[in-house]
């Protein structure tokens, strides 16, 4: 069994792990009903710490997030149900101390964007989509097709802005990087920006990364059998790097291919160049990532990153995870036009989620624009073509603890998706809409 010897912090640093901390935070759960009992809270902590090690190791470590929800759910399945609601309370006020001491912290590098996001809370509020509750309201009233004609005027407005202030860098940029975790809508966001910077009279080439991944043979395996396409390692960085130079100096260039259904690049090479009023465009989950692009200067690069900042709560309070929402957006994605079974795409998030911590939240406060890709009317939608598929996956995964991780998620993804009506009729959703993306009938071609 493997150890775990760190976790990842909501920041993105990396600290030692501490399984005494579990412990305590499961007595003091237990001491507010007046229970005082060290051995029982010790015995909660080793069953938590050893579902910990199957699901995860020192080279894949869990998540503040991920512990913390492993303890809710052995607190649960241990049948201490009033211990789990007291922990679930005492998560919830260190979050508010935590956010409250953040705002009043000054010149601080801030990893989460708290100006978009009250921007965007206020907005869901004013249109009656911030609860669950009031979302359903909504739908029952027939304002589902006004949401949706406000939530695309809404990102498509952000698009406007940078591409107005992109165009107002012509010369000097010469990438364009947008990252963002997965499933956030990066492909959809790098075409429309393409289109608004092409009215502005500047041409963009796409340089699609994923020719650059090294032949799947020599990608690390975990003990499920489950290839890892989420860590920037698994691209050929020194050849990437030397071609994105070579590009911005105005020399030619051959691009591999990669075959994703072999696994391999096939020897087969493009050449590319860049014309003198030419931009180079890169959609990249680790765009972010400082080595993904470092032979390229600073002042050369613009970035953008992606994400579904939704701002919806439920109705314990808490706020829809933007992983959820990302993770409906990729099992349907993978279902219908990949033939990925959804079930090994709950299976294989902990890599995605791993990536993303290591990755893309240390680098966002360096970012130039930060582009909220979350359409509010999106979640209705996507538990119409996905809700009846999660018993199944709970059921499966309950009880394996090698599967602990997916069960986690996917009970928690459905508790939430019962809080929302389904929406059966997707024809009010345009053709050019960035959820199309993910469920089909786009206008444009991925």
């Amino acid at each position: 069994m493997p150890e775990i010897g760190c976790i990842v912090k909501r920041d993105g640093s990396v600290v030692p792990f501490d399984a005494r901390k579990i412990e305590t935070a499961v007595y003091k759960a237990f001491a507010s009903l007046g229970v005082h009992d060290r051995p029982l809270a010790a015995g909660i902590s080793d069953k938590v710490v050893e579902v910990l090690e199957r699901a995860y190791s020192t080279e894949s470590p869990p998540t503040v997030e991920d512990i913390q929800d492993v303890v809710e759910n052995a607190l649960i399945a241990g049948g201490h149900a009033a211990a789990a609601k007291k922990y679930i309370i005492y998560r919830f006020k260190r979050s508010q101390a935590r956010q409250s001491r953040d705002d009043c912290r000054r010149n601080r590098q801030d990893n989460i964007p708290y100006r978009i996001l009250w921007r965007d809370f206020i907005w869901n509020a004013d249109h009656g989509v911030d609860t669950a509750e009031k979302f359903n309201m909504l739908l029952r009233s027939g304002g589902f097709p006004g949401l949706v004609s406000d939530s695309e005027k809404r990102y498509e407005d952000q698009i406007d802005r940078i591409g107005e202030d992109l165009a107002s860098a012509r010369g000097r940029v010469k990438v364009i990087i947008i990252a963002g975790p997965s499933s956030s809508g990066k492909t959809t966001t790098t075409i429309k920006l393409g289109e608004r910077l092409s009215a502005a009279g500047i041409s963009l080439r796409a340089l699609n990364v994923d020719n650059y991944f090294y032949d799947i043979h020599l990608h690390p395996r975990d003990a499920l059998g489950d290839y890892d396409y989420e860590t920037p390692e698994a691209l050929d960085l020194n050849l990437l790097n030397s071609h994105l130079a070579d590009l911005v100096d105005g020399k030619a260039v051959q691009v591999p291919t990669y075959d994703f259904k072999t696994g391999t690049r096939t020897g087969r090479t493009t050449e590319m160049r860049l014309g003198g009023d030419e931009v180079l465009l890169l959609d990249c989950l680790h765009g972010l990532y400082d080595h993904l692009t470092e032979s390229v200067p600073a002042e050369k690069k613009s970035r953008i990153y992606v994400e579904t900042l939704e701002q919806i709560r439920t109705a314990d309070r808490e706020f829809v995870r933007w992983t959820d929402i990302r993770l409906l957006r990729r099992m349907v994605r993978d279902t219908l036009h990949r033939s990925y079974d959804s079930r090994k795409t709950l299976m294989h998030w902990h890599y995605v989620r791993r990536a993303e911590m290591k990755h893309i939240i240390p680098f966002i406060g360096d970012v130039d624009f930060i582009v909220n890709s979350a359409l509010p009317y999106e979640i209705p939608v996507l538990k119409h073509l996905l809700f009846d598929k999660f018993p199944g996956f709970i059921g499966e995964f309950e009880g394996r603890e090698e599967y602990a991780d997916a069960f986690i998620r996917a009970s928690r993804v459905r508790r939430m998706l019962a809080e929302f009506d389904s929406i059966p009729d997707h024809g009010r959703i345009p053709a050019d809409s960035l959820l199309r993306e993910f469920i089909g009938g786009s206008a444009y071609k991925y």
